[in-house]
């Protein structure tokens, strides 16, 4: 970070550009039949921060309770017709909670659990730390924690995503701040992308930068393909463009980056709106949010080659969007985009899909949300036929991780 600090974007970069929209398209589009059930959810009073994970044996839904300083992150399994019960992978008094960069646990393809969270490292703020842990008997027992990274720096290790390695392992990604640490004001150094590998006996194998420069708080995003591992994430350019750019993992190598589109967005701090993956073969659907112009979208594009190029980007939203993506490709090759929507000074979970000409369906809200950062990330997640949504209910002041489902047709 060029100035030392962890520069988050004030408000004045989302609710106010809100009058400067141009109309929704004249051309109404089709409308999309997706009756959405709002299932019972199997988090508390209380939950927030939700991420789903997907393997074979279900869609994973995680989250984080509180009980006084004390964290929980909890986890459930559906197979697509209920939750399973509520358990849960780790717990601490020292965590760093943000309605941002949230823990998550995933399955593993050979069926392990993996789970990750964030611990504080220091007194600043931001001083916090990857911790991972893993469990081979299907949650009845954890694994002491450890960390990826291994600079010792009490500075910023965040915004991970994690995924199945090679031979049984796992891969991750996430935003390092070791370069920042020990600088003054005037004096910074850059957050930096970092991958890390783990082989089938959770020995590490990697541990590399992947980006020295990127934004320095927006989610990262992956998804693996025919062709490998690609991840997806926020850059800053040394003129302050923060484009979407992509890195494969090529034949043991990760390829330079690439933008997913010039949008040329300038911006002086970090809006803290990454992007979205996700692929099927080699055909894979990207989302993202950028407010070039002042004027906040949110967008969709698909690649037919792994990632390496993409093709033009279909416009998400109608009249205004806070970003907060999520993307799912279905079987037919259409995707699924789901953006947060703020119209009338009210802010929806929406989704739509999108056909790879470009051709857009009615929205459909799945619920209301805060208009503030306080309503999370809400998720989207693809589970055989069903797409599963999970989003922050505010309603009557209490926050609660809510539920919902429909069959793709």
């Amino acid at each position: 970070m060029k100035d030392g600090t962890r520069r988050i974007s004030p408000a004045w970069l989302v609710l106010p550009f809100l009058s400067f929209f141009a109309a929704a398209p004249s051309r109404e589009p089709a409308k999309w039949p997706l009756p959405v059930e709002k299932t019972s959810t199997p988090a508390g009073v209380g939950s927030t921060a939700p991420n789903f994970s997907v393997s074979p044996r279900g869609a994973l839904l995680s989250w984080i309770e509180q009980s006084g300083r004390t964290a929980f992150l909890k986890y459930s399994e559906s197979d697509g017709i209920r939750w399973s019960p509520a358990r849960t992978a780790a717990s601490g008094a020292n965590w760093f909670v943000n309605w941002a960069d949230v823990p998550s646990v995933a399955r593993l393809h050979n069926g392990a659990l993996v789970a990750q969270w964030l611990e504080k490292s220091g007194s600043d703020t931001y001083a916090y730390d990857v911790h991972l842990s893993y469990s081979i008997d299907d949650g009845k027992t954890w694994q002491p924690s450890f960390v990826p990274h291994h600079d010792g720096t009490p500075t910023e290790h965040g915004f991970v995503s994690l995924f199945d390695g090679a031979g049984g392992g796992l891969g991750l990604v996430w935003l390092d701040g070791r370069a920042t640490a020990g600088h003054g004001t005037h004096d910074g150094g850059e957050m930096s992308l970092r991958f890390a590998a783990y082989d089938a006996r959770w020995k590490q194998t990697a541990d590399l930068a992947l980006d020295a420069r990127v934004c320095e708080c927006c989610p990262t995003a992956m998804a693996v393909t025919a062709d490998g591992p690609l991840v997806a994430y926020r850059d800053r350019g040394p003129s302050e463009v923060r484009d979407i750019q992509v890195t494969r993992l090529e034949n043991g190598t990760w390829t330079p980056p690439v933008a997913v589109h010039n949008d040329e967005w300038r911006v002086p701090a970090c809006p803290v709106n990454g992007p979205a993956l996700s692929a099927r073969g080699r055909d894979v659907a990207v989302a993202w949010f950028m407010a070039k112009d002042d004027q906040p979208r949110s967008f969709l594009a698909f690649s037919s080659d792994a990632g390496r190029t993409f093709g033009d980007p279909v416009r998400l939203d109608d009249e205004a969007s806070l970003g907060r993506v999520d993307v799912e490709l279905l079987r037919d090759g259409s995707a699924v985009g789901s953006y947060v929507e703020f119209a009338g000074q009210r802010a929806g979970f929406r989704v739509r899909r999108v056909e790879r000409n470009g051709t857009r369906s009615a929205p459909v809200t799945i619920a209301g949300l805060t208009g503030n950062r306080t309503s999370g990330i809400p998720r989207m997640a693809l589970y055989r036929d069903q797409l599963m949504f999970a989003w922050v209910d505010r309603e009557g002041g209490t926050a609660q991780v809510r539920t919902a489902r429909s069959r793709v047709r």
